[in-house]
């Protein structure tokens, strides 16, 4: 059987398509513990404060007459799911899924120590072939994994097909800085510092220059809104965070 022609980018390099999902998991199998901690580390803990305004903006209620249902992908460590849950005051039924079970591991074990343990659940699922039924959640959240997954608008597309008419999608994810000055700081201080502090604090500097050289791959807010668009999703927009270090998109299925 022939083998596929196609190839993404792994970071800075070209790899074949079918490869990515492997280098990708190999990158956050290593990282999985002390992924959390590089994340404060990395953002001066301005990540808290971007996915406290996703899930802000997502304002899941707290009573309905029916079950109300997330699916949190790439969702690993939990951070998003448990904001969640605690916003809708242990209403929202929310799945955490994640294709690396190293990360599922510990917000797994995490979840024990919740406020509302028993509304979430753990599932180990690729974003591109999700194995849950069509119009089955009520909202889709994905931060800063969906520039990690292979097949984008494939996974754009699952996401549509699981959510309810009705039903929103939510991401958020690195972005391009547009303000000048701030700009050349920035990309100073991802080529310089976050390597060195990946390796210092995981024993592992290449998973963290795969993340920064990720990010600067991943489409412009325009081009994903598009893309959310072509899956499907209507009223598609994005709004900025922190001089557009980060991006917050959202979309309706109508």
């Amino acid at each position: 059987m022939a083998q596929s022609s196609q190839t993404t980018h792994f970071g800075e390099r070209t790899v074949a398509l079918e490869d990515k999902q492997g280098l990708v998991n190999a990158v956050f199998h290593g990282v999985a513990d002390r992924y959390d901690l590089m994340n404060d580390l990395m953002s001066g803990g301005i990540h808290r404060v971007w996915k406290d305004a996703m899930v802000a903006d997502l304002a899941p209620p707290k009573s309905g007459s029916r079950p109300y249902r997330v699916l949190d992908m790439a969702g690993g460590t939990g951070d998003i799911a448990e904001r969640i849950i605690n916003a809708s005051v242990g209403y929202a039924e929310v799945v955490v899924s994640d294709i690396n079970s190293d990360m599922l591991r510990v917000g797994a074990e995490r979840a024990k120590g919740w406020r509302y343990p028993a509304q979430a659940s753990f599932v180990e699922a690729n974003a591109e072939e999700l194995p849950f039924e069509d119009n089955s959640f009520d909202a889709y959240t994905i931060a800063f994994g969906i520039r990690n997954v292979p097949r984008i608008q494939q996974a754009l597309g699952e996401a549509h097909r699981v959510l309810k008419r009705g039903g929103r999608i939510m991401v958020l994810e690195f972005s391009q800085v547009d303000v000048p000055g701030l700009d050349s700081f920035y990309k100073a201080f991802s080529d310089r510092v976050i390597p060195p502090m990946g390796k210092l604090v995981t024993g592992d500097a290449q998973p963290y220059q795969y993340l920064v050289e990720s990010i600067r791959k991943f489409p412009t807010p325009e081009a994903f809104t598009g893309m959310l668009t072509t899956a499907g999703f209507r009223r598609a927009k994005h709004t900025a965070f922190s001089g557009n270090i980060a991006a917050l998109f959202s979309g309706w299925k109508i």
